[in-house]
Order: C-alpha cells, then structure tokens, then sequence
C-alpha cells in the first residue's frame, strides 16, 4: 500500500527522497520511512582552546570539515597546493545537503549561454542577486563568487560532471543561467568531485564529527578535537581525538536549517511546525565553533524560506522540482479562496515565500496555495519526479479545471476568469497583473491540468562567519584574518544578503571552496 506523505506531521523527520537515503545519489523511487529527530547539535565544551596541553594523535597539512560542494572542491585545491588532506563528514554518509542539492548551477557567461546567445555578464549576475538579497549581500565576496563561476563550471567539466544541453531561468535571475546536472541531482557534482579528491591522494572520514577547534598561544588554528566513530545523533557517541593541524582548517560544514534549538533562539516563529528541507545533520556546532574562537557572525538570524515546497511531503521532496521547473514558468498559483494570482510566480525566493504566508485564515492557519500547469507545462520536470509526486498524491491531475476547482475548493468562476486573463498574456508575451516573464507559448487551456499544494519550508542560512576574498575568516575582535582559518559555503554569511537567489548556492560553494583550498593548501606548515 503507498504511504501518503500528507499524514506526516510538518517538522517530523522523514527518509523522503531528499533527506535519508543513504545513498544519496538515488534521486528517485525513494521510501517514506522514519527517524529519530536529533538531539540539540552542539555538545557541552565545543569551544576553543589552546594547545598547550593537548596531545595530538594525528598530524595533517590541511582538516576540512564537511564533505559537500565546498568541502569537495577545497580538497582537490588544497591537493593541487600540494597538502596533505583529509575531508571530515559527522554524517554516516558523504555529501550533506549538496547531495540531496536539485543540482542547478548558476553560470554568468558559460559556453552554453554563447552557444544558445544568451546575453550575460558577471555585473548582471551581481545585480540579480544584490537585488533578491535586498541590498544587504557583502559585494566584495558576491563578485569574487560571480567572476569565478565560469571557471568552477569547467572546473566540474574537468571532473567529468555532466549537464543538460539547456539553460534554465530561476526565479529572480533576469536571463536564463542555470546549469542543471542530467540526474536532477547535486550528487551529480559532489560524487564526481569526491573522487576526483580521492583520486589526487585526499582522504575522506565519515561519522568523524568537530567537536572543537584548537588555537596555540598565539591565537592561531593549531588543530581540532573530534569524535571519531559518531553516530548521528548520539552526542555521546565514538572517540575524542585530536588531530594537529599544519597548514589550514577549511570549514565547510553547511547550514543550519535544521537546528531547532539555534533557529527558535534567532526567530521563534521558526519552531517545530515549520518543516525543512535539509538534511537531518544540517545543524550549526560548526558555526559555534567558529564563534568560539572568536570568528565574527554575518547575518546569522537569516534563514530563507522555499516557497515551491508542499505541505503534503515531509523535507525537500517533489515539489520543488515540480513547481520550479513546471508550475511556476509555465503556469500560475492562486489563493485558493479566491482563485486569483497574488504574486509573480518567478519572483526571488523570499517575495514569493512572504507572499505565501500571509495566506492565513482568521484564526493564523495557513491557506496553502495551489500551483496550477497543464501536462505541457510539465516539459522540463524530471520524469522520475513527475510521476512520483502524482503516485503519492503530492500532485494531482485532473480532466476538467472543473474537477481542478472542486478538489481544491477554488470558487470556479473566479479561477476560470483568472486562467483567461493569464492565457491573454502567453498570448501577448507580457504579464501585465505582475510582471512574470513569459517564456513560452504554453496555455492553460487544455487537459489534464495539474495541481499542488504549496507552504514554504526552512531551505537555508544566508547568515554564517565573516571571510574576506580569501576565504579567511575574520576575527570580531580585530577585524583581521585568524591564522589558519578558512570557511566556504553556507557556514560563510555575506554574499546573499537577505534572499539567496535559486541555483547561487552550488556557485558560491564551488567558487569559494577552490579559493579556500588554494590558500590553505599553500600556507607555510
């Protein structure tokens, strides 16, 4: 009998697609089975400390921490550089949220773009995302990561990362750039990348967590405590070593979207009845050992919201690959008591989510949404996805927009008007209601017609440590490097602002993951 995702609670921890499987390059077919919440990430102690009386058990040139997109490239930088390597993952598994990642890269100026003639440029990448994050994104690192996102796409080339011979446009870019991998998968990238490392001589430790980071007298990265032989979630769990470190700590230990206890500290709306799509171990004991040490925090109670996620899954699931590449382009969402539009579907991430949560009856509870498309505007969704949403009724068909309105409890007539007026502007190229852009004739005129249920789910950290362009993390105190101390990814605060734009993720992992494994790797040990 097929589980209906539906009866999950919002914020129970699921092996969906996206967030359990142990192989986390299966992208399709996946079990809905349960786990353990976890307990609160950081441990008692994960502060810092000086060496003075640690003994060390192993020696290594340069320690990363996290195995994803970041952690990946840095290793293979850091090789290059000639250090000695090795890659710490806390998880059972390898690659975090970049494998369970939708593997859509944002390129200014790829060779596709010229290939297709599309006009791009690395200012107008800058602007797009200085525009989503509202102004606030630290420009100096947004134009490091936009400058090196041509060289980070040959770069995956080179390591036998493969792509669709297409470019799409996320919300919020102003032409199409995105990259995406042939699986729909960030496993696409961080796979090939990994034993692309491991290849080159870098060794990678999984169930291996940071428990803290070392300085010397000096105040510099002089090693790590870790716990070798982690169980997930088991905080008592494996061994404490202590490795020293000769040359540099990269941390690429992601985001922490799932951390409950640190995401109610900041903003307590974003308690247990908000869902995410993140893995299980996206929590934040790498971001806190940072700070203890002294690193300086950006941005650190901005959380981004997914607005094509669906209340009728648990964690990342079909949705949003149903409405990113199907509803939102080529079709339309609507207040379900109304039946009308009531946002540029192709908006940047945070107006499209703020837009959704005011959807609330009288007493506060949601109203979710519903994205509606018809089978044409389900061109460019991934087969896999497509007809796994709709065997678990995350997405449902339908013969007549009739049928659509009853089901959903759309007053008919109202919908019906809304339908014609955004077919009238397919027609004419140009949504005049809110300025979509209309990227193919493609009507809502025909059956079967396809709808989903949409609420936004906690998707990403935009806040983090301070870096400069050299992805050193910078001290509160003094406002200079720490000695020995780099960071990339999603831990880092800063370029995003208040809104990451879709598909900017993989580019400021790979752009600034290459640049920390480059300076780690060359610093004198």
């Amino acid at each position: 009998m097929k589980r209906d995702p539906r009866r999950k609670a919002a914020n129970t921890p699921t092996k969906s697609r996206r967030d359990a499987l142990k192989n986390m390059m299966a992208m399709a077919g996946a079990a809905v089975v349960g786990v353990a919440a976890p307990a609160r990430a950081m441990s008692p102690g994960a502060s810092g400390s000086a060496s003075g009386s640690v003994s060390w058990d192993r020696e290594f040139d340069v320690v990363i921490v996290g195995s994803g997109f970041a952690g990946s490239a840095a290793a293979i930088e850091a090789r290059r550089a000639g250090a000695d390597v090795i890659v710490l993952e806390k998880m059972p598994y390898f690659g975090g949220n970049s494998a369970i990642n939708g593997g859509a890269f944002a390129v200014a100026n790829s060779r596709l773009q010229a290939t297709l003639g599309i006009k791009d440029s690395v200012d107008t990448m800058i602007a797009d995302m200085l525009k989503a994050g509202r102004g606030t994104n630290h420009v100096d690192l947004l134009r490091v990561i936009c400058e090196g996102t041509a060289s980070a796409y040959e770069f995956t080339l080179e390591y036998g990362v493969k792509y669709l011979d297409k470019v799409l446009q996320f919300g919020g870019h102003s032409v199409p750039r995105t990259m995406q991998t042939r699986n729909y998968s960030g496993g696409d990238i961080v796979v090939p990348l990994r034993q692309g490392a491991k290849k080159l001589g870098a060794f990678f430790k999984n169930k291996c967590k940071l428990e803290r980071i070392v300085l010397n007298v000096q105040g510099d990265v002089e090693g790590v405590a870790v716990r070798e032989g982690y169980a997930f979630p088991d905080e008592n769990s494996g061994v404490i070593r202590h490795y020293r470190i000769r040359r540099g700590l990269i941390m690429c230990s992601g985001g922490f979207s799932r951390d409950l206890f640190y995401r109610k500290s900041q903003i307590p709306t974003l308690d247990e009845s908000v869902d995410s799509t993140n893995h299980l171990g996206a929590t934040a004991e790498g971001f806190h050992a940072m700070l203890a040490v002294n690193a300086m925090p950006v941005n650190s109670s901005s959380f981004q919201l997914g607005p094509w996620a669906s209340p009728d899954e648990g964690g990342f699931g079909y949705a949003p690959q149903f409405n990113q590449q199907g509803t939102f382009p080529y079709g339309i969402m609507v207040d379900a008591r109304t039946g009308k539009r009531f946002v540029n579907e192709m908006a940047d991430r945070k107006t499209r989510a703020d837009a959704e949560l005011k959807l609330r009856d009288a007493q506060g509870k949601p109203v979710y949404p519903v994205t509606i498309c018809t089978t044409a505007g389900t061109k460019d969704i991934p087969d896999t996805t497509l007809k796994a949403a709709l065997r678990f009724g995350v997405a449902r068909k339908y013969e007549s927009i009739e049928a659509l309105a009853e089901h959903n409890n759309i007053p008919l007539e109202p919908l019906k008007e809304q339908i014609a007026r955004y077919n009238k502007a397919v027609e004419k190229g140009v949504d005049e209601e809110f300025g979509k852009p209309i990227r193919a004739k493609i009507f809502l005129d025909k059956p079967p017609f396809l709808s989903m249920r949409c609420w936004p789910k906690v998707h990403f950290a935009q806040g983090g440590v301070r870096i400069n362009t050299r992805a050193e993390v910078l001290n509160m105190s003094t406002g200079k490097p720490i000695a020995g101390l780099f960071a990339a990814g999603e831990v880092v605060g800063g370029p995003h602002g208040e809104s990451r734009l879709g598909s900017c993720s993989i580019a400021d992992c790979l752009v600034m993951g290459r640049i920390a494994g480059r300076n780690a790797g060359s610093r004198s040990a």
